[in-house]
């Protein structure tokens, strides 16, 4: 259902690429459209000043690879894709009169622990973006852009992020986004309406979810911690379904699910160890960080690794591993498991790969088409008219965009139908994974036939509900998609032809 779409923007880009044979500037931002379709698919993280955007993706990647300490880093763009060898290089502009932007190797060092990227003697506002390589097959397929803080003290700083998400130029901007909120303020509200109107202009990034993070910190660290996050998460939904484009809200320990993917066997011997001390006595060592990590204290841990702990894994994972080795966990393996399980992170990459992984084709289409619109509407030549006609034709019609940015709106407009015909919508449209079984609720292993027969009512029912006179404009476009995604699960079934009578 993707293919098609795909080779249209290709062959686009190629005829556009031919128009402007004789400016060759123009044809290397043509030669970007192009490759944006075979590169990895860019999600961008967001959120406010220190929100945890670089701990969340060292999390992703399952490496400590984002500097997590206060530098000038957080103040820049940094782009992180899949390399060799670790290597990581600043473009900036030089002064004033000294030629166009530059390049520069950036040393990566450790410095109490932390790994932080040395700018030398270039500064924050000199630097463009950073450019991260790195030996990761998370990186394979998904280029993570780490932004500066949306609530930066620098509306300068500020900006870059806004330019990267909704951008003027052609080579930039992120096919989604991942957006991380403590709570939930009006600067949060107001950054996604911005990138809200972007979308709905058809210029911005089709994909978004929000992250509630640090979210061992709403309870405080305790263990029922992420029973209070997801309340936090339910209710910022609730929220932001003004904005009409976040398309989930999941909660996401990053330190504990950081430390838990890169867990080391000294540490699981040190839970072991405090899962050995006496409940009244741990809990009383474990009222602060700092009292936890005090070097007079009686645990038999000594105070060096407790301030490891402590620092990699915060208080509600050190309470948490301890539980679970009482529980009867036995190896280092099996608890980092238990813990990336309870961090919120295994849900968090199962909603990126159904909103995001699922549909890169789609998304990498997406801004593809319009960065190719930019080109041509700040270039205008013969010919260019016609073909900018058609990229704004598969802007418009492509079915899987429609799927996007309905199952967006869906989230911020009441439907007119009953609860269960509204998450059989969803499901149709692939809010919970765009595979057949997926869309039609089916099992994995029913036959094609099956498969076919669900189809085809699905086609009827939705057809007929969208031409119920009493629908509400919303709710009749809504069921004429899924009626639509009904028909392209057939034509992947190879299924009968459909025709007027059919239906």
């Amino acid at each position: 259902m993707t293919a098609a779409p795909l080779h249209e923007a290709r062959a686009l880009i190629a005829s556009a690429r031919q128009l402007y044979a004789g400016r060759p500037e123009i044809r290397d931002q043509l030669t970007e459209c192009a490759r944006r379709l075979e590169q990895p698919l860019r999600v961008a993280l967001a959120g406010s000043l220190k929100a945890g955007k670089s701990t969340l993706l060292n999390s992703l990647v399952g490496q400590d690879i984002a500097p997590t300490d206060a530098t000038e880093c957080t103040r820049v763009v940094t782009w992180y894709r899949s390399g060799s060898t670790p290597t990581v290089t600043a473009w900036y502009q030089p002064d004033p009169g000294t030629g166009g932007r530059r390049s520069a190797n950036v040393p990566v060092l450790r410095r109490d622990g932390h790994l932080t990227f040395d700018l030398g003697h270039l500064t924050a506002d000199q630097v463009d973006r950073l450019d991260v390589e790195w030996p990761s097959s998370a990186l394979a397929h998904t280029t993570i852009i780490d932004t500066p803080g949306t609530s930066s003290l620098s509306r300068d700083v500020s900006a870059r992020t806004l330019e990267m998400l909704t951008p003027d130029n052609e080579a930039s901007g992120a096919d989604a986004v991942v957006y991380l909120l403590r709570t939930l303020n009006a600067t949060d509200v107001q950054f996604l309406g911005q990138i809200g109107d972007h979308v709905g202009d058809e210029s911005g990034p089709l994909g978004v979810v929000g992250v509630v993070s640090r979210a061992d910190e709403v309870g405080a660290g305790r263990l029922d911690a992420m029973m209070s996050a997801k309340e936090v998460a339910s209710r910022f939904a609730g929220e932001l379904e003004r904005t009409g484009l976040c398309q989930a809200v999941v909660p996401v320990a990053g330190l504990l699910a950081l430390g838990a993917r890169t867990m080391r066997q000294a540490e699981f011997t040190a839970f072991q160890h405090l899962a050995e001390v006496p409940v009244d006595d741990l809990n009383l060592a474990m009222l602060s960080a700092d009292r936890f990590a005090r070097e007079d204290s009686p645990l038999p841990v000594d105070a060096r690794m407790r301030a490891q702990l402590a620092d990699r894994f915060g208080l509600f994972g050190i309470r948490m591993a301890v539980t679970l080795i009482r529980l009867g966990t036995k190896d280092s393996p099996t608890l980092a498991a238990e813990l990336v399980e309870r961090s919120g992170l295994d849900e968090l990459r199962q909603v990126i790969d159904i909103q995001f992984g699922q549909r890169a084709d789609q998304l990498k289409t997406h801004s593809a088409l319009v960065a190719l619109k930019r080109v041509l509407t700040a270039h205008p030549v013969p010919g260019a008219g016609e073909i900018l006609m058609s990229a704004e034709r598969l802007l418009s019609d492509v079915h899987g965009f429609q799927e996007l940015r309905l199952l967006g709106r869906l989230r911020s407009t009441e439907v007119g139908l009953p609860a269960d015909d509204v998450a059989e919508l969803q499901r149709l449209i692939g809010g919970f994974g765009i595979q057949i079984s997926e869309r039609l609720g089916t099992d994995g292993d029913d036959s094609v036939e099956l498969q076919r027969m669900r189809a085809l009512a699905a086609v009827r029912k939705w057809r007929e509900r969208a031409r119920h006179p009493l629908l509400d404009q919303f709710t009749a476009r809504a069921c004429t998609v899924a009626a639509r995604s009904a028909e392209g699960v057939l034509e992947e079934l190879n299924g009968p032809p459909l025709t007027p009578s059919s239906a």
